[in-house]
């Protein structure tokens, strides 16, 4: 966390369980990743959504990891959710360590995983807001 608060001065964070990520002009040109903290049950976890140039389309990637050991992200889960008239579009997962980096999630799709044209469906004026909430996993017996 100190390295991310150094070297990306410009990262906002978010306190508590469920928080919405706002993504700006998501209608850039090209390859774009917008970045936040979210920090809840004494862990701080980032959130990542990345979008990435594929001809003819551009797809968007998102996801959240712990800043933690693979151990302990396994104690916690996510949900993104994207709201619209009518529409709703969620994703769960347990979040990565962010140890396995960013590339790991997505090259193979442990992600929400969608293109402009959904990204559009969702967007308010060319922003899109995501429902972040994180949930404890009870201990198992």
């Amino acid at each position: 966390m100190p390295h991310l608060m150094h070297h990306h001065k410009s990262i906002t964070t978010l306190q508590g369980e469920d928080i919405v990520f706002l993504a700006t002009d998501i209608n850039l040109p090209g390859a774009v990743d917008w970045v936040m903290m979210q920090s809840c049950f004494g862990h701080s976890f980032m959130l990542v959504l990345e979008k990435q140039e594929r001809v003819p389309d551009q797809i968007f990637f998102a996801l959240v990891q712990l800043i933690g050991t693979r151990k302990q992200a396994e104690q916690f889960v996510y949900r993104l959710e994207l709201n619209g008239h009518r529409r709703r579009l969620t994703w769960e997962a347990c979040p990565r360590s962010i140890h396995d980096g960013v590339q790991a999630a997505i090259g193979s799709s442990d992600c929400l995983v969608f293109d402009l044209n959904t990204a559009q469906l969702f967007a308010d004026n060319g922003n899109l807001g995501i429902n972040v909430t994180i949930s404890q996993v009870p201990p198992r017996i």
